[in-house]
């Protein structure tokens, strides 16, 4: 029988000893822009064992202001900015279109890191989005020739005959176009790095953007 709620929650731990390192972080010799800092955490992520370090949690707006949040996976990153992918007629699709800005989390809890970036988005020209999906697998191919997502699903059998039919149109014409594919950027205006710490001193580096160039602070954990 499964455990109440409340007492399974007082079972857990967060970043127990015997599966989690967490490393020291200097916040005084840290890199004078987030995205060095980020590739740097990115590889030590990976290097660690993070099972899918390129997960992330986009945060959006809704029409009334309401925030909405789901994990996305990261394309890239430069200096043009964080990227990801929806279609544009998806729910994320249609609150970013009408307010194009958004929020993005990273969480590494095999070394107790945290990532956040926030800023503008802005869509890349269609042909970069289709050459984006079309270096990704079949089955991404598949499901984004699917489409219809966020749309209301009416049977499971109706997804079944969908996604059979997009994933005998990927496997035999691999360049296909999904319309609606749109690969995102968001250009960060703030970047805070967290470190956890065992004392739970934890390390808080906040990069904001001014005039084009980053200034850092730190903050109370």
């Amino acid at each position: 029988m499964a455990k109440d709620l409340h007492e399974l929650l007082r079972t857990l731990r967060v970043w127990d000893p015997e599966v989690t390192e967490l490393p020291p972080f200097d916040a005084s010799s840290a890199p004078d822009d987030p995205l060095s800092l980020f590739t740097r955490w990115f590889a030590q992520a990976v290097a660690a064992g993070e099972r899918e370090p390129h997960t992330m949690t986009l945060s959006t707006s809704d029409a009334k202001g309401l925030p909405d949040a789901r994990i996305v996976m990261l394309h890239g990153a430069d200096a043009a900015g964080w990227s990801f992918a929806t279609h544009a007629t998806s729910s994320k699709g249609r609150q970013l279109a009408a307010r194009p800005y958004a929020a993005l989390t990273f969480y590494w809890p095999v070394l107790g890191r945290q990532v956040r970036v926030r800023g503008p988005v802005t869509s890349a020209p269609s042909e970069e989005a289709q050459a984006d999906l079309h270096a990704r697998s079949t089955g991404a191919l598949a499901a984004a020739l699917t489409g219809r997502q966020s749309d209301v699903l009416t049977s499971a059998e109706e997804l079944a005959a969908a996604s059979e039919a997009a994933w005998e149109h990927a496997r035999q014409h691999p360049t296909a176009k999904s319309p609606t594919w749109t690969l995102y950027r968001l250009r960060p205006d703030e970047a805070e790095f967290f470190q956890g710490d065992p004392a739970r001193r934890h390390t808080r580096l906040r990069y904001r953007r001014t005039a084009g160039t980053w200034s850092t602070d730190r903050l109370w954990p």
